[in-house]
């Protein structure tokens, strides 16, 4: 359990960085940099295959479709309606959809995956929930000010901008139940060689959408500088890092994770990812967060607490006491 819970806290450090590359990149649009990020995943996933090569030959179609399917789903189409959420809504609205990840994965595990995981007891689960709920709404308070301050002629784009949400909702919410159901079909396999495959995977994806951009981008008239932007160094060097960290590093730490936690435990640690999102986030902008979100923090550092004490138990037993 508490090897899991490790592996979990890496993939949110790694996971974390993504939302470094919009600070640091302002003036790049976040359909470029989610597609240059997985072509980084993909391009470094090709040198770590060849070393991998045994692993993979054991692999067979209908696993490369399963990882086809989870890199299409939960890294493109997830980050598409991410995308699509934030340009039609501003960044407040889908964050405060988003946020509800951790609650919404671990309800759904526990309801779907139960009889295979054993369930997490509602009744000690809640309080869990609650805390790490109430931690989200309190670290997005200046998101709900902003909601407030819609108006009537905004609210049909509003209200596209969070239907693409709930659609990148949908996407992650699948992504972590599929992901964990082929790993524990799969004891014996590496989550080394599964977070690569996926890369493999990932790549003829991610470079027709690279390409579908730069074309659509010459197409419409833009005057951004394609392929590589105006700062091609600094855009090159972060998606490369972000490709391996948070993409590699971070799958690999998540499948590792899955094999270990029942998905309804490891769907709350995803909040580590908004914990280090937000560390990175203040580091960068060299001030302390505010008394609000500082308290935020405590509430979700204490959900994820009460979740990892809590232990699966089989349905019959759980049912019964419930």
């Amino acid at each position: 359990m508490w090897t899991g819970t490790l592996y979990a806290l890496a993939a949110g450090l790694m996971w974390g960085l993504v939302f470094v590359s919009p600070l640091l990149l302002p003036d790049y649009p976040a359909a470029l940099q989610s597609v240059g990020r997985y072509l980084a995943f993909g391009l470094i996933a090709l040198p770590l295959a060849w070393m991998d090569r045994a692993a993979l030959r054991q692999l067979g179609r209908a696993d490369w479709l399963e990882a086809l399917k989870l890199a299409a789903v939960g890294n493109l189409l997830y980050y598409l309606c991410l995308a699509s959420a934030i340009q039609l809504a501003g960044a407040p609205l889908p964050t405060m959809i988003i946020g509800t990840l951790p609650v919404v994965i671990a309800i759904s595990a526990n309801l779907r995956d139960a009889r295979r995981d054993g369930q997490l007891p509602w009744l000690m689960l809640v309080p869990s929930l609650a805390l790490i709920g109430a931690g989200i709404l309190c670290v997005n308070q200046a998101e709900l000010a902003t909601l407030g301050e819609i108006s009537q002629g905004d609210l049909a784009r509003y209200a596209r901008g969070a239907l693409f949400a709930f659609g990148a909702v949908a996407c992650w919410t699948w992504y972590p139940l599929r992901n964990a159901d082929w790993l524990r079909r799969h004891p014996g396999r590496s989550p080394r060689s599964w977070a690569t495959a996926q890369g493999i995977a990932t790549l003829p994806l991610a470079l027709g959408g690279y390409l579908l951009l730069w074309l659509f981008m010459g197409v419409s008239g833009s005057a951004f500088p394609m392929p590589l932007g105006p700062h091609p160094w600094l855009f090159v060097g972060l998606m490369a890092a972000i490709g391996l960290f948070a993409s590699w590093l971070g799958t690999l730490c998540w499948n590792a994770a899955s094999q270990r936690l029942p998905t309804a435990l490891s769907g709350q640690l995803i909040v580590f990812e908004t914990l280090a999102a937000m560390t990175y986030a203040f580091l960068l902008r060299g001030r302390l967060p505010g008394p609000l979100t500082l308290a935020g923090i405590a509430l979700l550092v204490l959900g994820v607490a009460w979740a990892v004490r809590i232990r699966p138990r089989p349905v019959a037993i759980a049912m019964d006491e419930e």
